[in-house]
C-alpha cells in the first residue's frame, strides 16, 4: 500500500470517524490535536506519520511515555496516546481499531443488519448456546463493519485478501479472543454459503487455531490460595453468603459460571441429594451429588441471604435494580474482590471463575480419579477436552518422562 502524505491521511481518517458516528464534540477534539501534529511534522520537516513522529509528539507535548510504561497513567493521558495510535492504525489497516461499542450499534446500512439478523437466527435455529450465538453474531458484525469502512457494499465482494487483511486487525488481541474471532468468522462463512450469499466457502480456507487445548497449561489455584479465598468472604452478609454459595457451587462441583447463574431452585433434588440442570454449552443434561457443604451454602443463602424478589433464577444481584445477572457477567468481578481481601497477587494468573473449574479437576487428578470420571463430573462430551488437565499434574508429569538413553538405542 502506498504511503500517503499525513495531510491527506487525517482527512480520509476523519471521513471514516464521520462515518463511524462520532460526536461533534469529539471531533472537535480530535481535529485539533490534528493540527497540533501537523504542525510538529512541519516544524520537523516530516510529511509522512510514523511511529517515531507519534511518538516523539506525545513526548514533547503531554510527558506521558514515562507513566506508560508504568502503568500509571490517567484517563485523559490514555486518550492522548489513544490519538496517536488510531492514526498509526488507520495508516496500517485503513480502519479505526479497538472502538467501543457500548452505546450504539456495530452496524449501520441496511444491508448488513439485514444479514446479522438472519444469521442470528440461523444461529438459534441450529440451537447454539446464547453464550456462542452472542459471540458469532458480534464478531461477525465487526468484520462487516471493518467490510464497510474498506467501501465493500455486500458479501459478495468478499475475498481472501480482506479476510486476512481483518484478521491483520487483531494484532495485539490475546490468542483466545483471536481464536474466538476466527471461530466466529468460520461459522459465518458457513452461513453466507448456505445463504448463497457468496460462491467460495471461505470457512475451509480460513485459518483456525487448533493448538490451545493441547499447549495452554490451565489456570488452578493451590489448596492455601483456595483456603485463604474462601475464608475471605463473609458468610455473615447476604452477599457475602450469595458469593459463598456460588464459589463453592464452582471449585467443589466443577460447575460452569453461566451453568451457575442459570440454576433454578427446580434444579436442586433434596431428598436425592442431587443437583440435576441442562448444561449450557453442551445442551446435555447433567446430575451431580450435592455435597453437605453446598447444599447448607446453598439453603443458608435461600433462607438468609436473597433479596425478596420474584426470579426464578436462584442466584440474583444484590444491588438495584435486583434480578439475575447478565449472560456477559462472567463473575471475575467477584473473585478479584476477595482475592484483594484475601491479599493474593491478582497478575499471578488468570483468575475468573473457569479457574476453579480447572482447580477441582486437578485435585481430582492428583487423588487418582479417572480421566472418565472426571470428564462426567465436568460434563465434558468427549474426554479428549478433559486431557487438558492433564498437564496440571506435574508430579504424574515426571513420572513418566523419556529415557534418553533408551530412545537413542532404539533409532
Amino acid at each position: 500500500m502506498q504511503k500517503k502524505p499525513l495531510t491527506e491521511l487525517l482527512n480520509e481518517l476523519e471521513q471514516e470517524m464521520v462515518r463511524l458516528g462520532y460526536t461533534a464534540g469529539s471531533m472537535k477534539f480530535y481535529r485539533r490535536r490534528w493540527q497540533m501534529l501537523l504542525q510538529f511534522a512541519e516544524h520537523k520537516g516530516e510529511i509522512y506519520f510514523s511511529e517515531q513522529l507519534g511518538i516523539d509528539f506525545i513526548e514533547k507535548n503531554f510527558h506521558v511515555l514515562k507513566k506508560d510504561f508504568e502503568g500509571v497513567l490517567s484517563q485523559a493521558e490514555t486518550q492522548e496516546l489513544r490519538i496517536i495510535r488510531m492514526i498509526g492504525d488507520f495508516q496500517l489497516y485503513r480502519t479505526v481499531l479497538r472502538r467501543y461499542y457500548k452505546h450504539k450499534e456495530i452496524l449501520t446500512k441496511p444491508y448488513f443488519i439485514e444479514i446479522s439478523n438472519r444469521f442470528k437466527k440461523s444461529c438459534s435455529e441450529k440451537e447454539y448456546s446464547k453464550v456462542t450465538i452472542e459471540h458469532y453474531v458480534k464478531q461477525s458484525a465487526r468484520f462487516m463493519d471493518y467490510l464497510d469502512s474498506q467501501s465493500i457494499s455486500n458479501c459478495g465482494e468478499i475475498n481472501l485478501t480482506l479476510i486476512n487483511d481483518y484478521i491483520k486487525t487483531l494484532a495485539g488481541y490475546t490468542y483466545k479472543t483471536v481464536e474466538q474471532n476466527i471461530c466466529s468468522l468460520r461459522a459465518f462463512f458457513k452461513f453466507l454459503l448456505e445463504n448463497r450469499e457468496v460462491q467460495t466457502d471461505f470457512s475451509t480456507k480460513t485459518p483456525m487455531v487448533q493448538a490451545r487445548k493441547q499447549t495452554r497449561i490451565p489456570s488452578v489455584w493451590t489448596k492455601d490460595e483456595l483456603k485463604k479465598l474462601i475464608e475471605a468472604i463473609d458468610r455473615g452478609s447476604p452477599k457475602g453468603k450469595r458469593d459463598y454459595a456460588i464459589i463453592l457451587l464452582a471449585c467443589c462441583l466443577g460447575m460452569r459460571c453461566t451453568d451457575i447463574k442459570c440454576l433454578k431452585l427446580d434444579n436442586f433434588l433434596w431428598e436425592e441429594k442431587n443437583l440435576v440442570f441442562t448444561q449450557s454449552k453442551t445442551k446435555e443434561s447433567l446430575s451431580l451429588p450435592l455435597t453437605a457443604e453446598v447444599g447448607w451454602a446453598v439453603i443458608d443463602y435461600m433462607k438468609y441471604g436473597r433479596p425478596k424478589i420474584d426470579s426464578p433464577y436462584l442466584f440474583v444481584k444484590h444491588i438495584a435494580p435486583f434480578g439475575p445477572f447478565s449472560e456477559a457477567d462472567h463473575l471475575h468481578q467477584l473473585i478479584k474482590r476477595y482475592m484483594v481481601l484475601a491479599h493474593l497477587p491478582i497478575l499471578k494468573k488468570r483468575r475468573g471463575m473457569h479457574s476453579l473449574r480447572h482447580t477441582l479437576a486437578s485435585l481430582l487428578l492428583e487423588n487418582n480419579t479417572p480421566l472418565c470420571v472426571i470428564s462426567d463430573i465436568l460434563g465434558h462430551v468427549d474426554t479428549d477436552s478433559t486431557g487438558v488437565y492433564l498437564k496440571v499434574d506435574i508430579q504424574k508429569l515426571k513420572e513418566c518422562p523419556l529415557d534418553f538413553e533408551e530412545v537413542v538405542c532404539h533409532e
